[in-house]
C-alpha cells in the first residue's frame, strides 16, 4: 500500500468477476501518483488521509502505510498547536471554487520542519457534492529564494536610494536603475551600451581599472571612493562616488562564466567636500599660527612680512608678490598724489622659475609698470580682494603665456588673487597669490584666507615703515 488505501475486497468470486478491473484501475492510479514529481495526498470529507504518494514520503519521511488512515495531520505531520489552522485551510477547499494556495510548515518523521506550498481543490462525488480534498505540495525554499532574488533585483533597480549599474564584460552599462541614471545625467535607456568615457569626463580610467580588476580577480575587500566629472547638458559636474563591486557569473554553467560586474555607488560629494574644507581650514589656521610665531622672532618687520608670505604659500599658491603703494592712495588719501593713478613698487616676491622662499626686491624706487585695469590696481582702488583667471576650461598654452605676461606675472600663471594690505585705516599695498596650470581657480574661501594673511603682512609693513621714519 504505497499511494492509496487498498480495498478490503477478496478474490472469492474468481479472476473473471467484475472486481478485477477495479483493482487494476486502483493499481494504475497508485502507480501514476507514485510516479509524479509533486507530493500528493488526499483527504475524505471527514479529513482522513486516503492517498499518500512516494514524493510525499520522500519529503516528510512518512510512508503511505503510516500516513493513510490518519485523521488529518495533527500530532504527526504538524504541531498540535497548528493542526486546527492547517486542517481548516485544507478542508476549506471543499467549500471554495478552484484551487486554494497556502504555505505552512510540516513536520518530518525525524522531527525536522519543512516549509511547503500547497495547492488544494475539492473532489466531487457522483452526486456532485464534495467528497474530499486532494492536495499537492512541494518544498518552497528554492521557490522563495528565487522570488526573493527577483524581488531584490526589482527593488534595487526601481526603489534603491543608491546607484546600481550592471556593466557587461565590455565595460558598458547593460542595466541602470533610476538613481544611477539621474547621477549620470541621462535617461535609463540612453546610457545602455555606451562607453563610460561618453558619460564621464574625468575618473573614467580609475573606474574602468576597478571594473577590469573585479572581472579578473573578484570583488575588492571594501568600497572605493572615486572622484569623477559627469558630462551633463549644463556642463561637467564634479562628484565623489563611494563604489562597491561584485562579479556576476552565470549560475547555469558548470564553469563560472562571467556576465559582467554589478556596480553599486552612493554620492558622498557633500560629505567629502565638507571633510576637505574642514581639513583645509585646520591646515590654514595652523599655518597662520606658525607664521605668527616665526615672525615674532624676526628683528626686522619687513622680514616678518616675508615670513608670513612664505607660510601662506604652502599648499595655497605657486607664487606670491608684495607690492607697496608709492605715495598715498585710497578714499582716505590726501596730498598732491591723492588724485593720481595708483603706483605700486615691488617689495618682495618668490622666485619665478624655481621653488624657494620669498626674497626682498631690490629697492630701485621705480614703480611696477602695471597697466590700467590690472588686478593689483583694481584691488587698491576698491580696497578689496580681486580674482583673475585666464580661463576656467582648457586654455592654449600660448594664450596663457600672453595673458600672464601682460600682467607682469610668471609665464605659467593661470589664476591670480590680489588682497589689499591695509593697516590703521590706510592702504599700504597689495599681496598677490598666483597659481599655475593644473591648479584650480581661486574661490571665495581662498579670498578670505588671503585677506587674513594680508592683515598680518600689512601690520608688519606698517611697523617697518614706522621704524624707517624714525
Amino acid at each position: 500500500m504505497s499511494a492509496s488505501r487498498r480495498s478490503g475486497t477478496t478474490d472469492e468470486l474468481g479472476p473473471d468477476e467484475p472486481e478485477q478491473p477495479e483493482r487494476d484501475g486502483a493499481d494504475l492510479l497508485a502507480a501514476l501518483l507514485d510516479g509524479m514529481d509533486a507530493a500528493l495526498c488526499a483527504f475524505d470529507a471527514d479529513g482522513v488521509v486516503t492517498h499518500w504518494n512516494r514524493e510525499a514520503e520522500r519529503i516528510l519521511g512518512w510512508s503511505a502505510a503510516e500516513a493513510v488512515g490518519r485523521q488529518g495531520f495533527a500530532g504527526w505531520a504538524v504541531r498540535r498547536a497548528d493542526a486546527g489552522e492547517v486542517e481548516e485551510r485544507l478542508l476549506s477547499a471543499m467549500r471554495a471554487p478552484g484551487r486554494q494556495v497556502h504555505e505552512f510548515a510540516l513536520l518530518t518523521k525525524d522531527g525536522g520542519r519543512v516549509l511547503v506550498r500547497t495547492q488544494s481543490a475539492a473532489v466531487r462525488g457522483p452526486d456532485g457534492r464534495p467528497a474530499g480534498v486532494y492536495c499537492a505540495f512541494s518544498e518552497v525554499h528554492a521557490q522563495i529564494d528565487l522570488e526573493r532574488s527577483i524581488a531584490l533585483s526589482e527593488a534595487l533597480l526601481e526603489d534603491a536610494s543608491w546607484g546600481v549599474v550592471l556593466v557587461d564584460v565590455d565595460l558598458r552599462p547593460a542595466v541602470v536603475n533610476a538613481h544611477a541614471a539621474r547621477a549620470l545625467g541621462a535617461g535609463r535607456t540612453s546610457v545602455l551600451g555606451r562607453p563610460l568615457g561618453d558619460l564621464l569626463a574625468q575618473g573614467v580610467e580609475e573606474l574602468e581599472s576597478a571594473l577590469t580588476h573585479v572581472l579578473a580577480e573578484g570583488a575588492p575587500p571594501g568600497p572605493a571612493e572615486i572622484w569623477v566629472s559627469v558630462r551633463t547638458p549644463e556642463g561637467e559636474r564634479r562628484r565623489c562616488w563611494r563604489s562597491g563591486f561584485v562579479r556576476l557569473a552565470s549560475p547555469l554553467a558548470e564553469e563560472p562564466v562571467p556576465l559582467g560586474v554589478g556596480w553599486l555607488f552612493q554620492d558622498i560629494t557633500e560629505g567629502k567636500q565638507a571633510e576637505q574644507e574642514a581639513a583645509l581650514l585646520r591646515f590654514r589656521t595652523n599655518q597662520l599660527h606658525r607664521a605668527a610665531r616665526a615672525a615674532a622672532e624676526c628683528e626686522d618687520p619687513a622680514e616678518a612680512a616675508v615670513v608670513h608670505l612664505d607660510f601662506a604659500l604652502a599648499g595655497f599658491a605657486d607664487h606670491a608678490l608684495i607690492d607697496r603703494v608709492v605715495g598715498e592712495t585710497g578714499p582716505e588719501a590726501t596730498g598732491p598724489e591723492a588724485t593720481g593713478p595708483v603706483r605700486l613698487m615691488r617689495v618682495a616676491a618668490t622666485p619665478s622659475g624655481a621653488p624657494g622662499p620669498s626674497v626682498p626686491a631690490a629697492t630701485s624706487g621705480m614703480p611696477v609698470r602695471y597697466g590700467e585695469g590690472h588686478p593689483a590696481v583694481q584691488c587698491v582702488e576698491r580696497a578689496g580682494s580681486v580674482r583673475a583667471s585666464a580661463g576656467v576650461r582648457a586654455v592654449p598654452a600660448e594664450r596663457v603665456r600672453q595673458w600672464a605676461t601682460a600682467r607682469q606675472w610668471p609665464a605659467d600663471t593661470v589664476h591670480g588673487l590680489c588682497a589689499v594690505l591695509r593697516s590703521r585705516g590706510r592702504t599700504l599695498g597689495v599681496v598677490t597669490f598666483l597659481r599655475g596650470s593644473g591648479r584650480s581657480a581661486f574661490e571665495r574661501s581662498d579670498a578670505v584666507y588671503a585677506e587674513d594673511v594680508a592683515v598680518r603682512i600689512a601690520a608688519a609693513l606698517d611697523l617697518a615703515g614706522a621704524v624707517e621714519g624714525r
